[in-house]
């Protein structure tokens, strides 16, 4: 019998092997927006542990901020070539 440990395992292993796989023909706009955004998130949540804030709250807008910065710096590269 599988217990509820190795059923969980199994599953956050599964959805990190999709979410890689999604990541696949991405575009430089696209790329640049999910490496933005996951650096944001980690820049969010690291300042919200430091200062005792939410820190779900801080991944959440760093994110977004990430990500609105990745699409601008995309935007920004391409207009100057």
């Amino acid at each position: 019998m599988i217990n509820s440990k190795t059923s969980a395992r199994a599953g956050i292993a599964l959805l990190c092997v999709i979410a890689l796989s999604a990541c696949d023909n991405m575009n430089s706009t696209q790329q640049r927006m999910v490496s933005g955004g996951a650096a944001g998130a980690a820049v969010g949540a690291v300042g919200t542990v430091m200062t005792g804030g939410c820190v779900a709250c801080g991944a959440v807008i760093g994110g977004a901020v990430g990500t609105g910065a990745g699409y601008v710096i995309d935007k920004m590269d391409k207009n100057s070539q």
